[in-house]
């Protein structure tokens, strides 16, 4: 972004050149000193979090289940919790630790997990337009293949840290963080994480798929926090990024696109349900949040994915923040923020060619939007950044406000909608095919639910003073605060 843009904002995670799969690059600086003192921090959440049996995370637990880790071997251990891992625990993490560090110490990179790796010579084996893989064209490329396969297997097996029910992660401090952590969450209910930060994985084994879009696409496999099948989960005062490792010093790939090392940095799927992320900070990434992982994950996703965003910070996010399918997602008091000229992460939307946007309303989403603010800036910045569709026809905001005027979302949305079903109905006439069942539907703000029926919370109406209360909140807090 332009830095001037955004002088009145206080920093945020450090970005320190380092190429992907060299040598480790130093330990990030501490937390921007725009930390909330632990006064300001609620002890309890606000919104679907508080749904069903409410989210008390590791409440109660018995002294010889409060961990104190500075390591992933130590952290590894806590999560296992003396072999009784559902058990009520809190562990409190201290500095940096790193998902590639082993048990004695040493830096994990790429010819650790695949030694004879090459990604030039992996992309040499689609021939110069990348447009098809053939084990034949060179000497290396079965054995590319397999290293590719065996090297991302080795690297998850390595950073991939599960949290168990019933458990508070919280950052002890100015400076906890997990670094390239593999952070995950699979079927775990009733867990607190909490003023934390994270730097996405870099994936030294990413796969380009000719056949993904126009002209194919990378596609990274590890996010910094994954969350499949959770239940009644908050995540609060946490910050997520790219940090070292922006997607913008990646090696140039095919049809001059950057390779993507990164995926995810917080997903949410598989019938995840009741989760409120708060006063968090999302930074320089691409695919930034998506919840709901397929348009034909109806089965599991409909009648869950209900999640509230409330004072977080989505800065330089260029897509996805979030992208929703089949949930009940209620996002207030926000504040998005981005530029048409970064040269990390431009935000181009459609009116400029491109593809960022910051709400994505996917297949039968139930978008809630009140009192967003927004702010985009550069040459040809427009409104378009705020909202679009993938086939979403239930949407509704207000509220919400662009550089400093009111902005009508719902017509934004509306436009879309309509381009997109218009367009899928002329394709189906012209190949003499049925149509999509969502192209045949109306665009309506009746989302069919309200969130003040559901739980009790207090909206700023004003977007000067939501941009204060995010920009001095959000994000990881100076001391550890309560241990809940």
């Amino acid at each position: 972004m332009r830095r001037a843009a955004y002088a009145a904002a206080a920093a945020l995670v450090c970005a320190l050149p380092a190429a992907p799969g060299g040598a480790a690059a130093a330990a990030p600086s501490a937390v921007a000193p725009s930390a909330v003192a632990p006064s300001a921090v609620p002890d309890r959440p606000t919104g679907w979090a508080t749904a069903g049996p409410g989210t008390t995370g590791g409440a109660g637990a018995a002294p010889d289940s409060v961990h104190v880790v500075r390591t992933r071997a130590q952290l590894k251990a806590a999560l296992a919790n003396h072999g009784d891992p559902t058990a009520p625990k809190v562990i409190r993490v201290r500095g940096h630790l790193n998902g590639n560090e082993t048990d004695d110490g040493r830096l994990l990179g790429a010819q650790d997990y695949a030694p004879g790796w090459d990604l030039r010579h992996y992309m040499d084996c689609f021939g110069p337009d990348g447009t098809s893989w053939s084990d034949d064209r060179y000497e290396w490329c079965k054995r590319m293949r397999t290293l590719r396969v065996t090297g991302s297997n080795a690297q998850k097996q390595q950073i991939q840290l599960t949290v168990p029910s019933n458990t508070t992660l919280l950052g002890t401090g100015r400076d906890a963080a997990l670094l390239g952590v593999y952070l995950t969450v699979n079927t775990g209910r009733n867990i607190v994480i909490r003023n934390l930060r994270f730097e996405a994985p870099t994936d030294h084994f990413p796969s380009w798929d000719p056949g993904d879009g126009a002209t194919g696409a990378w596609n990274a496999r590890f996010d910094a926090l994954s969350v499949v099948t959770g239940r009644n989960i908050w995540i609060d005062h946490c910050a997520f990024s790219d940090g070292r490792y922006p997607t913008s010093r990646a090696t140039v790939g095919f049809h001059g696109k950057r390779v993507e090392h990164h995926d995810g940095l917080l997903d949410m799927e598989d019938g995840t349900d009741f989760v409120t992320v708060s006063s968090s900070r999302f930074s320089d990434h691409e695919k930034t949040l998506l919840i709901g992982s397929g348009d034909g994950k109806g089965d599991r996703d409909r009648g869950h994915l209900r999640i509230t965003f409330h004072h977080n910070l989505f800065s330089d996010t260029a897509q996805r923040s979030p992208r929703v399918r089949f949930g009940q997602v209620h996002t207030y008091n926000n504040y998005f923020r981005g530029s048409t000229d970064d040269p990390d992460y431009p935000m181009r939307g459609q009116a400029l060619g491109g593809s960022s946007y910051f709400l994505g309303a996917g297949l039968e989403s139930k978008i809630v939007s009140e009192h967003d603010v927004f702010t985009h800036t550069g040459p040809g910045a427009s409104p378009d950044i705020t909202v679009t569709t993938f086939h979403g026809h239930q949407f509704s905001a207000t509220g919400a406000s662009y550089n400093g005027r009111r902005v009508d979302l719902n017509r934004i949305a509306r436009a879309k909608f309509e381009t997109e079903a218009a367009k899928a109905r002329a394709e189906a006439e012209s190949t003499g095919t049925p149509p999509p069942e969502w192209a045949l539907r109306t665009f309506t703000t009746d989302t069919g639910w309200t969130p003040a029926d559901v739980y009790r919370y207090r909206p700023q109406h004003s977007p000067r003073a939501v941009i204060r209360t995010v920009l001095r909140e959000a994000g990881p807090t100076l001391t550890s605060g309560r241990s809940r």
